[in-house]
């Protein structure tokens, strides 16, 4: 899984410029500060993908920062332009947005969908392909709306835009096929007994080679995926120092997606928005360098409960955690064993 030739830190750029990381591991480092600033510090046409989830334009403030709707666009704009030179020409950038609404109004907010076009028409985005998150253990929000007056259905689904640099950006689906379904299942164990090849009504013309074994099905662009974590060892951390966790953290299986499906081994991935730091988490496991910036100091220090073994002692999470806080940098590459058994539970 790890590829011991890789740097252990994510750019030579952040090496000459000698920026600190909060802390590092075998394959990446997180960095807290500015990521205008960061972003910076990265070598342009360097990086496959940029994959995040900025604060949301939302109504009401949250403790992680957002930005009214009406200064969102330009606010975010400034990010993507930088990214844009940042990316590799077939790097992707991967926004995960979440809906709003207007204020005080059952009406939706169109910010998410003005900030693609924004990418497109003046940065010079592609869009390769728009991705929507549903995700099944959301409650039911928002509140005025959907439980008082009962005027509309829950919000369970997030807008995720896949932009390339240019019209081609990497990208290889069969990393990331579903499981076959139970009928598909059937299909292939007996072609000739479950169907007849035939041209459909659609038009489509339906043969023998639908039959095939791929490995597979090709995913949809709607992505299924709960976030509903309860335990793990980022949460146990948080609750050992007394504190909580990201109040905006996306579950493992969205990074992993795209990362799978955009990435290959020793790529460079990036999160400029990194809250808990998923992203590098799973880069990590995916074996994948990485590099993750965060403006706020204790979100950084508790993400570093993710890169520490299943059943590390409470004292040493705190040790992680107060050095962090403290402005030193950890080095977790250091601690090959650890590294081993974050690998040996998570594969």
């Amino acid at each position: 899984m790890m590829t011991p030739h890789l740097q252990t830190m994510s750019s030579n750029a952040m090496q000459r410029q000698s920026a600190s990381p909060a802390y590092k591991t075998q394959l990446g480092a997180c960095y807290c500060g500015d990521s205008l600033e960061l972003l910076h510090l990265l070598d342009d046409d360097s990086v496959n993908l940029v994959l995040t989830s900025p604060p949301f334009a939302l109504l009401r403030k949250k403790e992680y920062g957002n930005k009214e709707q009406h200064e969102y666009e330009d606010w975010l704009s400034e990010f993507g332009r930088l990214v844009k030179k940042k990316l590799r020409d077939d790097g992707s950038l991967v926004l995960d947005l979440g809906g709003a609404y207007e204020r005080g109004s059952p009406s939706r907010s169109l910010y998410n969908f003005r900030v693609l076009i924004r990418f497109c028409d003046d940065l010079g985005f592609t869009l390769a392909e728009d991705f929507y998150w549903y995700n099944p253990s959301k409650l039911p929000t928002p509140i005025e709306w959907v439980n008082k007056r009962k005027l509309r259905a829950k919000d369970a689904i997030n807008t995720v835009w896949w932009f390339g640099k240019t019209e081609w950006p990497k990208a290889d689906v069969s990393k990331v096929l579903a499981p076959y379904s139970e009928r598909m299942k059937k299909l292939l164990e007996d072609p000739d007994g479950f169907y007849q090849p035939a041209k459909r009504p659609s038009g489509h013309d339906v043969g023998r080679g639908f039959g095939k074994d791929n490995g597979g099905a090709i995913p949809p662009n709607l992505l299924q995926i709960p976030n509903s974590e309860s335990n793990g060892t980022y949460l146990r951390g948080c609750k050992a120092i007394g504190g909580k966790g990201h109040p905006a953290r996306f579950p493992a299986k969205l990074p992993e997606f795209f990362i799978r499906f955009l990435t290959d081994p020793g790529d460079l991935v990036v999160d400029i928005f990194a809250g808990s730091n998923t992203t590098g988490y799973v880069a990590e496991i995916e074996g994948r360098r990485w590099a993750s910036f965060e403006a706020e100091r204790e979100y950084v220090a508790a993400s570093v409960f993710r890169f520490l073994p299943p059943d590390a002692p409470e004292t040493t999470m705190r040790e992680k955690y107060e050095q962090i806080l403290a402005s030193e940098s950890v080095d977790l590459s250091r601690d090959r064993p650890m590294q081993e058994r974050l690998f040996a539970v998570t594969s």
